[in-house]
């Protein structure tokens, strides 16, 4: 298989194609229903691997090249070739598989409820949820996509923001009830504040004006949804976000003690590698992801 080897990802050709076509980047992103970012990318990483310049750029304007347009040909008659090989002489069960790796609490509270509208809509796509934490190491082997909760700089990857919430404390009734009134911030002096190292106190601390030091005692949780639960049974108040808790806020299981959210230190980001084999679908994924959630979720915060 040696002499397949130098071949270009598939949908870079199909970028090149697109864009030559329609002489625009932003017109090839609409019509594949990618970024063009990601259509920018594509491009980059054929002339890098071909060692050629396919466009010429002025301002926003793109003209393919005299090379270009040799190698252009070839991609097109290529790209005819594939599209016209019959689709019966693949097997039935044929499928294709995207691997997702996520925090628990992120994929039983968000993918998991909403997973049917996108196998509704991409039926030949199978999702293979997995769980990681990766606080204490804890990460999927072979993952396609992986979810994470951070700061988004993660260099050498696609990157995607999913959730950027707000943060507020949250309790069950029953705490509240036992340790409080918490009329204001300043109340939350005499309650057990739940620990979790990747969701510090200090961000809704300042937006509330209170001096108050990060909790440095009481137990502690690596992980949101763990942090979450114990907030369930009574055993202090949480910094919760509305796509973790929606249902235990509905029900009334946990209950929002101030009307006060804040930007918080972390965000939820997709992180996938862009010479993946299963690019063009791990793109799917996430783009109708954020579209559930922009539907469905509460207003980001903003800086």
């Amino acid at each position: 298989m040696k002499r397949f080897s130098r071949l270009p990802p598939l949908q870079c050709l199909v970028a090149f194609e697109a864009v030559s076509r329609l002489g625009s980047g932003s017109l090839a992103a609409t019509e594949l229903s990618v970024t063009p970012s990601a259509i920018s990318h594509r491009i980059k990483q054929l002339e890098e691997s071909l060692g050629v310049s396919l466009f010429k750029r002025r301002s926003n304007e793109l003209t393919v090249t005299s090379v270009g347009l040799k190698y252009l040909e070839v991609v097109r008659d290529s790209l005819d070739a594939l599209s016209r090989y019959p689709r019966d002489v693949a097997k039935p069960d044929d499928h294709i598989q995207i691997r997702i790796s996520s925090p628990p609490t992120f994929a039983r509270q968000v993918i998991v409820p909403r997973l049917r509208s996108f196998q509704r809509s991409h039926p030949d796509v199978e999702v293979v949820l997995q769980l990681s934490v990766p606080f204490v190491g804890l990460k999927a082997d072979n993952a396609d996509l992986e979810i994470r909760f951070g700061s988004g700089n993660y260099p050498g990857l696609e990157v995607a923001e999913l959730a950027n919430e707000p943060i507020f404390p949250a309790c069950s009734p029953a705490y509240a009830h036992k340790y409080g009134p918490f009329h204001t911030p300043a109340d939350l002096v005499k309650a057990s504040l739940l620990r979790c190292p990747i969701e510090p106190w200090r961000p809704w601390f300042k937006a509330a004006s209170i001096d108050l030091p990060e909790p440095n005692s009481g137990s502690q949780f690596v992980d949101i949804g763990l942090m979450v639960e114990a907030a369930l049974h009574g055993q202090g108040i949480a910094l919760a976000r509305e796509f973790m808790t929606h249902s235990w806020l509905e029900c009334g299981l946990l209950v929002r003690l101030f009307d006060l959210p804040a930007r918080g230190q972390h965000a939820y980001y997709a992180a996938w590698s862009a010479s993946s084999p299963q690019y063009t679908h791990i793109e799917a994924f996430v783009s109708w992801l954020q579209a559930e959630l922009r539907e469905s979720g509460p207003a980001r915060v903003d800086a």
